[in-house]
């Protein structure tokens, strides 16, 4: 029999314990248990990243994954803590919005929302600050260990699910769309939300990022020369933006969340 996997997507970061801690309590509770990290390394708070992040491995894991996401601005608010399965997958996160894009991949077919008054499935004292190992990761598993969702609380219509809004690029001006850069990673390559055809790809374009202009999409690095800036369609499918053997987000000063605009090629 194989081991039930939960997978860990936080904005905790490495340098403190928390991700260990939730792993312990995880531990404690499902010692047989295969833990995974996605990342820890999301931008503080940064739901979108975070978002796009979950959506682009959650489709890599075996079906019957449990998904562990904390990334929770809202921690100690009124924002309820849930359970989402899918046909594939389970996911355990705070109700901000976070799921949005992997459940357009993997509809929702049923919603609980976590029951923080029950003893049974969460640890005894819950802290306003740390529901990731008080309430998310006892529930997590809980779950990989075969309790049926049902059991931590009450089920919620799949329409009051939060989603995050302004999910695909909008209409800016005459011809133009306005899209917004959602990942950063390790090289300085900046993932956008503008998810292209390999078609589209091949019609003229115009993309301004940063002060930067770009008149046309590459098909990888190497049709640029060293220290030239790009755009391309990345492995996620999502139009990509970088320089050659260098850091795009360095060059052009631009972060999560700063927009990008495209002129000549729709969004999908």
């Amino acid at each position: 029999m194989s081991r039930p996997i939960i997978a860990l997507t936080t904005d905790f970061g490495q340098a403190d314990g928390y991700v260990g801690i939730m792993k312990g309590v995880i531990l404690g509770i499902c010692p047989e248990a295969a833990l995974i990290d996605i990342t820890h390394d999301i931008r503080p708070q940064a739901v979108r990243q975070a978002a796009y992040i979950l959506s682009t491995a959650a489709p890599y894991f075996p079906s019957g994954t449990v998904h562990l996401v904390v990334v929770d601005p809202g921690v100690g608010s009124e924002r309820r803590p849930i359970v989402v399965q899918t046909d594939r997958s389970t996911y355990v996160a705070p109700d901000n919005g976070v799921l949005s894009l992997v459940l357009q991949q993997e509809p929702a077919r049923l919603a609980i929302c976590l029951d923080p008054a029950d003893p049974r499935y969460r640890l005894p004292h819950i802290s306003a600050t740390f529901h990731g190992r008080d309430i998310f990761a006892p529930a997590a598993a809980h779950l990989a260990c075969g309790v049926d969702p049902h059991a931590l609380g009450p089920p919620l219509p799949l329409t009051d699910l939060v989603v995050l809004p302004s999910l695909q690029p909008q209409p800016a001006a005459e011809g133009i769309w306005q899209g917004e850069v959602w990942h950063v990673d390790r090289f300085g390559n900046l993932i956008t939300n503008f998810r292209l055809s390999a078609s589209a790809c091949q019609s003229p374009v115009s993309i301004r990022v940063g002060n930067e202009q770009i008149e046309r999409i590459s098909r990888t690095y190497a049709d640029v020369e060293p220290n030239e800036l790009l755009a391309y369609l990345g492995s996620s499918g999502y139009l990509e933006i970088a320089v050659r053997e260098g850091n795009a987000a360095v060059r052009l000063g631009v972060t999560v969340g700063d927009p990008v605009y495209i002129k000549g090629v729709p969004s999908r």
